[in-house]
């Protein structure tokens, strides 16, 4: 198969999955019905999810100053604030696209060189990574009864172990084996696992490093805070356990990466994680639209104004070709 193809596969596919999610949620809930959900929304609270969010962004664009500055690169916070709702936007056409563009405005109005602005947000991509999985792993300590009754009832247990015991098995076959090939894909994995352990260590060598992760937590407790505010927005959702919040949060994040800024998997996503909780098919699906409906909105608002801003931002603004240690 030649490059281009691949190229157009790896861009239709996500688009078409998506079309696909988003005709299945409507067959599980009807538009008119959906659209009932969103009229008797309390908007306060989808506003505060929103504004949550918003914090969560401007968060990122001042932590990534933290990254550059080690570099030689002290940027202004309006370009790197526009740089990312920018990065955001593009993402929703062409997937990943979003950070290749994010690190080309630094090049074009900061003289910050793409391979180092890159390789900034590739670290800051393992640092979420890293929270990410503590989210995941606090889940599983705070669900751990319902999490365990739930397997205990679908799985056999004493099956339930053997196949645990496999999965362990085949890891630590996989690892041995990955250690010692040299095909393809074993060396792909080697290097994504060596540059996670690079990105971790440089973080913990930044000048600012508690700043840097006082940052990390903050952006992800206000992409909770605003999942779970915005919960208060549907009554039928009033009483929903915080354990399902969490549960919810988690699969939704996974699904922005299935298709282009999760259209058509975000809800899905939720619906299938609150039905763990035998929470209401209707109500979940339309949950799950409110928030992304919301949330795509600002991201629009935001990287459309930025695109437009950011060259009248930096009408007047002389680039140096060298590292700065000064705001140009």
């Amino acid at each position: 198969m030649s490059p281009s193809i691949k190229k157009y596969i790896k861009i239709l596919l996500p688009i078409l999955l998506g079309v696909f999610l988003i005709w299945y949620s409507l067959s599980k809930v009807p538009l008119n019905e959906l659209l009932t959900y969103f009229k008797s929304a309390n908007y306060s609270w989808i506003f505060l999810g929103m504004f949550c969010g918003l914090l969560s962004h401007l968060s990122r664009a001042y932590r990534w100053q933290y990254l550059l500055e080690p570099l030689g690169y002290k940027i202004s916070l309006g370009n790197s604030v526009m740089a990312v709702f920018a990065a955001y936007l593009i993402n929703y056409t062409i997937p990943r696209a979003g950070e290749v563009a994010r690190a080309s405005v630094l090049t074009t109005y900061e003289a910050v060189e793409f391979e180092k602005g890159f390789g900034t947000i590739v670290a800051e991509r393992v640092a979420d990574l890293l929270v990410m999985l503590l989210i995941i792993i606090i889940t599983l300590f705070i669900q751990f009864d319902f999490i365990y009754q739930f397997f205990v009832q679908k799985f056999n247990p004493l099956h339930l172990g053997i196949g645990l015991f496999g999965l362990l098995v085949l890891f630590f076959v996989g690892v041995k084996f990955i250690k010692s090939s040299t095909t393809g894909i074993a060396l792909k994995i080697k290097t994504f696992v060596i540059g996670l352990l690079e990105g971790v260590l440089s973080i913990f060598k930044m000048k600012r490093k508690w700043a840097f992760i006082g940052h990390t937590i903050f952006i992800w407790v206000m992409y909770i805070a605003m999942f779970y505010t915005t919960s208060f927005a549907l009554t039928e959702l009033n009483n929903i356990p915080f354990g399902a919040i969490l549960i919810g949060f988690i699969s939704a994040s996974f699904s922005i990466a299935a298709t282009n800024g999760g259209i058509g998997s975000y809800p899905i996503a939720v619906y299938a994680a609150f039905s763990l909780f035998a929470i209401p098919e209707a109500p979940s699906i339309a949950f799950g639209w409110i928030v992304w409906t919301s949330q795509t909105l600002l991201l629009v608002l935001g990287g459309g104004l930025s695109l437009m801003l950011l060259p009248v931002f930096n009408k007047n603004r002389v680039l140096k070709s060298s590292p700065n240690k000064d705001e140009v």
